[in-house]
């Protein structure tokens, strides 16, 4: 079986990886976009976007979406939730903005982002998603790698 358990599952989406969400878009297809997103195991999906981007524009508390994470190299692995906006606020630099630009930038460059994007972080909003629906693939579970 090429599913992951729990803690795999859980495991990986906590992994540094660009996800890829979907929010429904009435008339259209899905919005679907690469983002940054922050997880702990056990814990709700974090995203910060612009509030009057597409995305922001799309979402709302009790809006569903999708999110996949997939490893970049074989043997692949993704993980995709879906659920629920479960809360939406202003973002805060310091506790929302620059943990994540250095989680994917590293610490030098994350800051130089933060810097750079300084006035778009006033219109920036923290998104909380509760997963809620998994689904997993770990080929590497057919190899014995």
């Amino acid at each position: 079986m090429l599913s992951m358990s729990a803690k795999e599952r859980e495991a990986f989406l906590a992994g540094l990886h660009v996800g890829v969400i979907s929010i429904v878009e009435p008339g259209r297809g899905p919005l679907t976009v690469p983002i940054w997103y922050a997880y702990e195991p056990g814990g709700d999906l974090r995203v910060v976007t612009d509030r009057d981007s597409r995305k922001g524009r799309l979402l709302s508390v009790g809006s569903r979406l999708s999110l996949c994470a997939q490893s970049e190299a074989p043997p692949y692995r993704y993980v995709s939730v879906e659920g629920p906006v479960v809360s939406m606020e202003a973002a805060e630099r310091e506790r929302d903005l620059r943990p994540l630009a250095r989680r994917y930038l590293g610490q030098e460059l994350g800051d130089q982002y933060v810097a750079a994007t300084g006035d778009q972080a006033a219109a920036s909003v923290l998104v909380r998603i509760r997963p809620e629906r998994w689904l997993t693939v770990d080929y590497s579970k057919q190899y014995g790698s």
